[in-house]
């Protein structure tokens, strides 16, 4: 299992209190790459001197869970496969090991980069009192959303996160055992032979990037929201993720 791999590292630890304040990038360039489980431990063994893990007690492995939430016409997932300036994303991602739960919307920035606004929220599986605060932040980042807002959850998301702090202060997160679900639990599928790697900087590419480049990787175009929705639901046209799904799914 690709869980064993990150499990235990053999990196200084940081606690979560150090590496929110030293590198909180709710603003910031992402770049993820999708990688063969077994190409995972020779990227780790080449880490640059002086990354560290985060640690909570004696674990460095902490299981997430995601609910997308969409209006019945797709509007999120559309506005990303086109590609619009605008976009935009909505989740409740609970932190299982914690037990805590944030309403989360991803917008995009001016300059292509990735926007982040969050608050504690008291219902994963849903919006409830949160609507406020998501047309708040998306008048904020000037998406203009359709003028009901019907939200409801599309789209259920877990895995297991190991987050590295980089020297350079930036972050990485290693995401392995992803699946996807329905709502209601009926269908599920997953990536059992594939972790995803996502460096997550302020500005231009960082170390892990570089020696992901040089040891053949380059960043795919793959978002979890749209990956889980095609491959549950093959009808859905999302054209800019097809080339990503036929490699890493095949």
């Amino acid at each position: 299992m690709s869980t064993t791999i990150v499990d235990r590292l053999d990196l200084a630890p940081i606690g979560l209190t150090e590496l929110t304040a030293e590198a909180e990038l709710l603003t910031r360039i992402d770049r993820k790459y999708v990688l063969p489980v077994d190409a995972l431990a020779p990227l780790l063994a080449e880490l640059p001197t002086g990354t560290r893990c985060l640690t909570i007690g004696d674990r460095q492995c902490f299981g997430y869970r995601s609910v997308y939430l969409d209006t019945g016409a797709l509007d999120a997932f559309h506005s990303a496969a086109g590609r619009r300036r605008r976009r935009f994303k909505i989740r409740t991602r609970s932190y299982l090991d914690t037990d805590s739960c944030w309403l989360e919307v991803k917008t995009r920035g001016p300059r292509g980069n990735t926007v982040k606004q969050r608050r504690e929220h008291p219902d994963p599986e849903g919006l409830a009192a949160g609507l406020p605060f998501v047309r708040a932040a998306l008048s904020e980042a000037g998406v203009q959303p359709p003028e009901v807002l019907d939200l409801a959850p599309v789209l259920v998301t877990e895995y297991r996160r190991t987050t590295l702090r980089l020297p350079d202060g930036n972050r990485a997160t290693i995401d392995t055992d992803l699946a996807f679900s329905t709502p209601c639990g009926v269908d599920r599928t997953g990536l059992p032979r594939r972790v995803i790697v996502e460096t997550k900087s302020a500005h231009g590419a960082g170390p892990l990037d570089h020696l992901l480049w040089r040891n053949g990787h380059r960043p795919d175009r793959i978002s979890k929201y749209a990956t889980g929705l095609l491959l549950l639901h093959p009808d859905v046209t999302g054209r800019p993720w097809r080339r990503t799904l036929r490699r890493v799914v095949g």
